[in-house]
């Protein structure tokens, strides 16, 4: 399993959710998930082959997973669900990629029960920075991140959608090193001696989490730590505006 970047111990899971992680990617989020409760987790993704890869890897935890994995095609811009459909909604790593972040916000906001959970994450703004600094190539490829967020940006326009921040923390400490590495020597790719000798630390570490690079983990993340994440509640009231999607 891929290492996590929202933090589930923030969350109120509890059977019978109804969850939705959109822009899944190939499922670390949705499959830890599924693996802590009985929820029903849609994840939803444009990639065709990474959701097959969610679903291949959810197969290898299916014996042990709590909840159950729909995997869906879909745009972050429509979301093929009614309005008020979940109960929570994770969206990790995904806006810095759109255009149009706002209207896939508008989208969540939608798809929020009242009263639910939206947990966001996006990259942090100086690491990121950074990388753009080092690499013009690593936001120029296609699909790329086409944005650095400010977390008050983001904050902000999240805020102006009526819910209300409850938590915030930063992530992965240990692997903004890595993507500055990779970013500095993006022309002799990730094979590159001292690229590939850092990934596989962070194998390393990620099957074995000894002590000793957890605490340093801890220690970097508040400084460099990769990402930004942020935790809402939505307001306890119906959003007013007419329903735009009915599927």
């Amino acid at each position: 399993m891929s290492l996590s970047t929202i933090d589930f111990s923030r969350l109120t899971l509890t059977a019978g959710m109804r969850v939705l992680d959109l822009g899944c990617g190939e499922g670390r989020h949705a499959i830890t998930a599924c693996l802590e409760t009985d929820i029903t987790m849609v994840a939803l993704d444009p990639s065709l082959p990474d959701l097959a890869t969610a679903r291949e890897r959810f197969g290898e935890f299916s014996q042990a997973s709590k909840g159950s994995l729909h995997c869906t095609s879909g745009s972050a811009y429509n979301l093929p669900f009614a309005d008020h459909t979940f109960d929570l909604v994770i969206c990790a790593e995904v806006l810095e990629h759109l255009p149009n972040y706002q209207t896939a916000l508008a989208e969540i906001k939608r798809v929020l029960k009242p009263d639910a959970q939206f947990a966001v994450s996006v990259p942090r703004f100086s690491p990121e920075w950074l990388c753009w600094k080092l690499s013009d190539a690593y936001h120029e490829v296609p699909g790329g991140h086409i944005r650095i967020f400010r977390e008050e940006q983001l904050h902000g326009a999240v805020r102006r959608l009526d819910l209300q921040r409850y938590a915030k923390h930063w992530a992965h400490g240990l692997h903004s090193p890595y993507w500055w590495l990779r970013c500095l020597f993006w022309s002799k790719g990730p094979e590159f001696g001292p690229v590939a000798a850092y990934h596989r630390f962070l194998v390393w570490d990620l099957m074995q989490q000894p002590k000793l690079t957890q605490w340093l983990d801890k220690l970097l993340t508040p400084l460099i730590g990769k990402s930004v994440v942020m935790y809402y509640k939505n307001s306890a009231e119906p959003s007013s505006n007419p329903s735009s999607n009915n599927a």
